[in-house]
């Protein structure tokens, strides 16, 4: 039988994603080296240094620009053509500091923290590069609150000294999430007001509307989100991650054909992108995120067959971004919908020879998966203690904490402890619904599908009338929360409901493939 991981998964600590990266190869480094020139469509950001020269501050400021919509790539090309003009250009060491980090160079990035450090040359610019360094502090000790404290505190004290620089007010408002090395993504509620007072500093200053978004959209605030995704769409209209911040939340208030356009513009000039500067793909980060989205967005309209193109082309890049790698097992769960088990096997087992022991086990899961729907239960139980074995220790662990737990629920429902597997099952719905951030809101309407799918399939029609009742809940605008309301109806003998929510299916299908089981 399948043991009891709960207990040991939900107290594994998080770990920054940083944590989880290989090292930066030298061509990324060399790419970071190559010369840069002023881009439009990027929008504007810009924080004034004393005593350097024109040319150096634009390229400076182009850098910051390009660090608040996560291209770390051009960042640090920014910042090095800065230094070509001003070599003493302290603020652009510093800025390096995280572009190097996200590229994976930690000792580059130390380096130019010790060069900024040096070059100081004024009190603006010391306060700047001392938070930087208490960041990074915090950042190699996750763990230990008090540097993450620190590094608030030298915050607060810069804007107590400058109180009408937006640059350190966006810091401040990154700072308020537990990750030290959070660069916006995370941002919580209580950012906002922080980004807020950024905004009415500098009202053209795009990055506010950037960090608003995440910061609405991981606290429920749908609408809110919208607005500042569209605003920063429009003010960095080139950037890639402008675009696709707006389907986010596009997606999410129903408008998926919107959100769709926005993927595909941002794909299309990451595309243009890697032609034009001859990047390799795997450089970009956002690249491989925009697909998965993309991806999971044609299979919520029923576009299977684009779906699947993009999540085989994103399954074969590699990452050195341990979620990335986690989010792959989209592809197995995709398959495993699909009703194709047997790839879904061969691709789980792709995971789990993975270097990572979380991608491993998140592997093992998906395998466990697929040999639940062969009805292989041995098999299945041996997969999720070898992912159980794996987590332990790991670091990252809690990741895997809830496929693992829908792992044990679906076991135990297929083997005939429905109370047991119910009560586990109803816990994943419960906390994958309370997920933030709208990549794990989608993730949770797929994971609750696949429960009500299990639930029919072993005839458990109740509970599978609750779970298409959690879709509904979660989200009425996808077609298969409507199917999965029809077939319950179907077997309860209510043709009227069955009619009714089978239409309604149709028409959110409307674009589906002509080919879907409707």
């Amino acid at each position: 039988m399948l043991i009891s991981a709960l207990a040991v998964a939900v107290g594994l600590a998080v770990q920054p994603e940083h944590a989880h990266r290989a090292p930066a190869s030298a061509s990324a480094l060399a790419l970071a080296q190559r010369p840069a020139t002023i881009r439009t469509g990027i929008g504007s950001a810009h924080d004034a240094v004393a005593g350097t020269p024109p040319d150096a501050q634009a390229f400076y400021d182009q850098g910051l620009a390009y660090l608040h919509s996560y291209v770390w790539l051009e960042a640090a090309r920014s910042f090095n053509q800065a230094l070509r003009v001003d070599p003493r250009l302290a603020l652009a060491h510093a800025g390096l500091t995280i572009a190097y980090t996200e590229l994976n160079a930690a000792p580059a990035a130390r380096a130019a923290l010790a060069r900024a450090q040096t070059l100081t040359r004024t009190d603006h610019d010391r306060r700047h590069v001392a938070a930087r360094a208490l960041q990074m502090a915090a950042e190699d000790a996750p763990g230990d609150p008090s540097k993450l404290a620190k590094y608030r505190a030298a915050l607060d004290e810069a804007l107590a000294a400058f109180p009408a620089d937006e640059e350190l007010w966006l810091q401040r408002g990154q700072a308020e999430s537990v990750d030290p090395a959070d660069r916006g993504q995370g941002s919580v509620a209580g950012s906002i007001r922080y980004y807020d007072k950024a905004l009415a500093l500098a009202p053209a200053h795009f990055a506010a509307h950037h960090f608003l978004t995440h910061a609405c959209e991981n606290s429920g605030r749908v609408q809110e989100a919208l607005t500042h995704g569209a605003t920063y769409a429009k003010m960095a209209p080139a950037v890639p991650h402008a675009r696709h911040m707006d389907g986010h939340n596009l997606r999410r208030a129903g408008r998926i054909d919107e959100a769709i356009a926005a993927f595909e513009t941002a794909d299309a000039l990451e595309t243009a992108y890697f032609a034009a500067e001859r990047i390799p793909v795997e450089y970009d980060w956002h690249y491989q995120h925009n697909l998965d989205l993309l991806a999971t967005s044609y299979q919520y309209v029923g576009r299977m067959r684009q779906a699947e193109a993009l999540f085989t082309r994103a399954f074969a890049l590699s990452s050195s971004l341990l979620v990335q790698e986690f989010n792959k097992r989209e592809w197995p769960e995709f398959l495993l919908a699909r009703g194709r088990a047997d790839e879904a096997l061969a691709a789980a087992a792709t995971m789990a020879a993975h270097r990572s022991p979380i991608v491993s086990a998140a592997g093992h899961i998906e395998a466990g998966r697929a040999r639940l729907a062969l009805a292989q239960f041995k098999e299945a139980a041996d997969e999720g203690n070898t992912a159980l074995r794996l987590m332990r220790g790991a670091e990252g662990g809690r990741i895997v904490a809830t496929p693992l737990q829908a792992l044990q629920g679906e076991f135990l429902l297929r083997t005939g402890k429905t109370a047991q597997g119910r009560s586990m099952l109803e816990a994943v719905v419960h906390t994958s619904r309370a997920l933030p951030g709208p990549d794990a809101w989608t993730q949770a309407l797929f994971t609750i599908e696949a429960i009500a799918r299990a639930a029919r399939e072993v005839g458990d029609w109740d509970f599978a009338a609750w779970a298409a009742g959690e879709m509904l809940a979660h989200d009425p605008n996808y077609a298969g929360t409507h199917d999965a309301l029809a077939l319950v109806a179907d077997h309860r003998g209510d043709t009227t409901t069955a009619r009714t929510e089978r239409a309604l299916a149709a028409t959110y299908w409307t674009h589906a493939d002509a080919d879907l089981k409707k």
